[in-house]
């Protein structure tokens, strides 16, 4: 329609500009609409003289404003007005025609394959529509690019797609020749996550707009598929962690089915789920035990309901890297009371934790429990970062703040900020705003804002409860099921002490919450800090919940061993390995990076790095990793997974002969994998690529409209042209509709 009523396609009217042909210049045009405009205004108040003064003036204003326009638009179309727009020259340019030929242009819509569609539309439709004008270079993709002719395409069995890669390649191995546009079909799916931004800029370098053909259902057949899983890339052996799956379904609105997590052939957990419908994302918490030590690829799975179109979709993997290193915490205690003896008593019994305190008994003696050697903490709290460092984890109980010098303060700071462990800060008569700890060089690192007042400890019975956050955090997890465990938190016995932390800072985030006489207080804040975390535990009345309920009632174990494993789990030792994703779906290439720092843990800028990576062909590979440009103390380096499977990289980092540190990351190559997965046709990635290259989305029916665009490129080889707007048909429409609206206007007013 719009190309009917415009004589041209929208390209033509966005890429060219105005001009005006005829031989008067345009002065002469503007005033002749100024002497028409004036003497219509005096010809038609002597028509209207007769009229009451009241309509007169509007009235004269409308129908002159109709008689100006068309006179005008006369005038205008008299000085020849035409478009000068730049247009690909014939026979000169290259139109390079894209095939997806990935797995899922195999799936059927309509009772024939999306890729069969595709060759159809190219073959009847594209082909012969562009041919006369352009030569043109058909291409078919998947990981990579390959030139084809018609009759090499399909079947689509790829089994990944990489579009960016494609245009990448496609922009370097055609950069000397004059490509004028590229036409891409494709359902949308990509294996790499998108098109990169260098993908798009190699295309905006040389202006060649890339017009994109759906192919594809935008919305599926009735189908579940997991979304994603949040997890941690580490965890401490025999622990409960948490993960969240999300899946996304349509068709199944209200049905059950259930969440099974796997480790191997071992299942570690299942949980029945209902399904809530509507394409939307459906977040589900899900926690079970890791298990023992070792680098583990877990399977996520929604058990397949039936008449599935796709039950491919419904198990993803995540890896997790199970440590069997126990870990440190040093836990100070400025007085002798309940909760440090039952505490000691929850981590004896986990093998994970290892629990040194010192415990102040009076002014000027402590009592040391749980050291390695007779020598370790025997000045007391640690003055030196290396002493101090060497812990994963810190708590400090009942102890004002004025106890410790002020660079102990600081290094209570950075044992969280530069460190990266974990600090937890017990109530107390002496703790807290009461220790005037809202003073101290540590109260950045706090997640609350300390009250101003000095008695906030109280020796009064408070109940508990959970938030919703503290329904979805491990460390709060008593038992499985999320509604059995809020209510067991409301069934706790009541804490011997309360006091009020203040106001939690702003990212801080309140697990429990205490209540006294009416008054609702934040219990368990927690708070990332730095490399670190922090925390606060405002009473030091737990033990309560051991004493009061019944002999083997395993919560408090529970609950403090959770606490203390979240206290140390993800601090970092001197070298930090890592990679980007640990699962590579379909690609070959991973980055390996590491963190190094000495043992006070400042960046080892002069540090050797290697990696030495073990996969499923047994035969180790060495690596070294370089300095990373203006990122002091990360070293990294780019590797080529050779084939499917398990890979786990051991890094270390030597300042001459001496070992800094080690650290060990795994990763996963799977092969075949991505193509299952968002089988529906993914518009918005096809829109957003062909906007941002100067292209358009088209469907499929509109591959003629296509075709006529095409020649209005700002690439290639072109020529500038005048195209005639004169003899428009909306010209016409336009004449007459302002003829029109004159005359009925005349009409109703009885002044014809």
């Amino acid at each position: 329609m719009f190309e009917f009523l415009f004589k041209y396609p929208p390209a033509a009217f966005e890429r060219g500009h105005l001009v005006l042909l005829g031989a008067w210049p345009v002065w002469v045009l503007i005033l002749l609409i100024v002497l028409v405009a004036g003497g219509l205004a005096l010809l038609d108040a002597r028509r209207l003289r007769g009229i009451s003064e009241a309509g007169r003036s509007w009235r004269l204003g409308v129908l002159w404003l109709l008689q100006s326009l068309l006179a005008a638009f006369v005038l205008v179309l008299l000085w020849q007005p035409a478009i000068a727009v730049s247009e690909l020259r014939p026979r000169q340019n290259i139109v390079a025609i894209l095939v997806d030929d990935s797995r899922s242009m195999s799936l059927k819509e309509g009772g024939a394959r999306r890729e069969d569609q595709a060759i159809e539309a190219l073959r009847s439709q594209l082909l012969p529509a562009i041919g006369s004008r352009f030569e043109t270079r058909l291409y078919r993709f998947d990981s990579g690019l390959t030139r084809v002719d018609l009759a090499q395409l399909g079947p689509a069995q790829a089994p990944a797609t990489h579009i960016g890669d494609s245009l990448k390649q496609l922009a370097v191995e055609t950069s000397d020749l004059p490509i004028g546009a590229v036409v891409l079909l494709s359902d949308g799916g990509d294996s790499s996550g998108g098109v990169g931004r260098d993908a798009i800029e190699a295309l905006r370098r040389r202006h060649i707009p890339v017009h994109t053909v759906g192919f594809g259902a935008v919305e599926g057949a009735p189908d579940v598929e997991v979304e994603d899983v949040t997890l941690a890339t580490r965890a401490l052996a025999q622990s409960r962690v948490s993960a969240v799956v999300k899946l996304r379904e349509h068709g199944y609105d209200g049905r059950r089915t259930r969440i099974i997590v796997r480790d191997g052939g071992k299942i570690l957990t299942v949980r029945e789920i209902t399904l809530q419908g509507g394409g939307a994302i459906q977040a589900e918490p899900i926690v079970f035990d890791v298990g023992g030590a070792g680098a583990k690829p877990l399977e996520f799975s929604v058990e397949p309901l039936s008449t599935e179109s796709n039950q491919a979709n419904n198990t993803v993997t995540r890896l997790i890297d199970v440590e069997s290193q126990p870990r440190r915490i040093l836990y100070f205690e400025g007085e002798p009371r309940w909760e440090y003896k039952f505490i000691r008593r929850a981590a004896e019994d986990d093998p994970m934790v290892h629990l040194a305190s010192i415990l102040r008994t009076t002014e000027n003696k402590i009592y040391r429990q749980g050291i390695d050697s007779p020598n370790e903490l025997v000045d007391g709290f640690p003055t030196r970062p290396e002493d101090l460092f060497a812990f994963q984890g810190l708590i400090i109980g009942s102890v004002d703040a004025g106890y410790f010098t002020q660079a102990q303060q600081e290094l209570i700071r950075e044992f969280a900020g530069r460190r990266g462990g974990g600090v937890l800060f017990l109530g107390g008569r002496a703790s807290l705003a009461d220790g005037v700890w809202g003073g101290s060089l540590a109260a950045d690192a706090l997640p609350v804002i300390l009250p101003d007042s000095h008695e906030t400890f109280h020796r009064d019975p408070a109940t508990v409860s959970l938030t919703p956050a503290g329904e979805l955090s491990v460390i709060c997890r008593l038992v499985d099921d999320p509604v059995e465990n809020a209510a067991r938190w409301d069934k706790l016995p009541y804490l011997m002490d309360y006091q009020d932390p203040g106001r939690p800072k702003p990212g801080a985030v309140v697990l429990a919450d205490m209540h006294h006489d009416g008054r609702t207080m934040p219990l368990l804040i927690t708070q990332n800090y730095g490399r670190g975390r922090t925390a606060v535990l405002a009473t030091g009345g737990t033990w309560r919940w051991q004493m009061s309920l019944p002999l083997g009632d395993p919560t408090h174990h529970v609950f403090w061993q959770q606490l203390l494993r979240w206290l140390v789990t993800e601090t970092p030792g001197p070298v930090v390995a890592s990679v980007p994703s640990p699962v590579l779906l379909d690609q070959s290439h991973v980055r390996i990076s590491a963190e190094v720092r000495d043992q006070r843990y400042s960046t080892a800028v002069d540090a050797s790095v290697a990696a030495r990576v073990i996969g499923p062909a047994g035969a180790p590979q060495q690596i070294e990793l370089a300095p990373v440009p203006n990122d002091p103390g990360r070293f990294a380096a780019d590797w080529t997974v050779p084939a499917a499977g398990l890979y786990v990289a051991e890094v270390t980092a030597r300042r001459g002969s001496e070992e800094i540190g080690r650290d060990v990351v795994p990763f996963e190559r799977l092969d075949g994998v991505a193509e299952n997965f968002h089988t529906e046709q993914d518009r918005d990635l096809l829109e957003q690529l062909a906007a941002s290259t100067g292209g358009r989305y088209w469907q499929p029916g509109e591959l003629a409209a296509l075709a006529r665009s095409l020649p209005y490129s700002q690439s290639g080889l072109s020529s500038r042209e005048l195209e005639d707007l004169w003899n428009m048909p909306a010209n016409f429409l336009l004449i007459l509709a302002l003829r029109c609206a004159e005359w009925l206007l005349r009409r109703k007013w009885g002044i014809v």
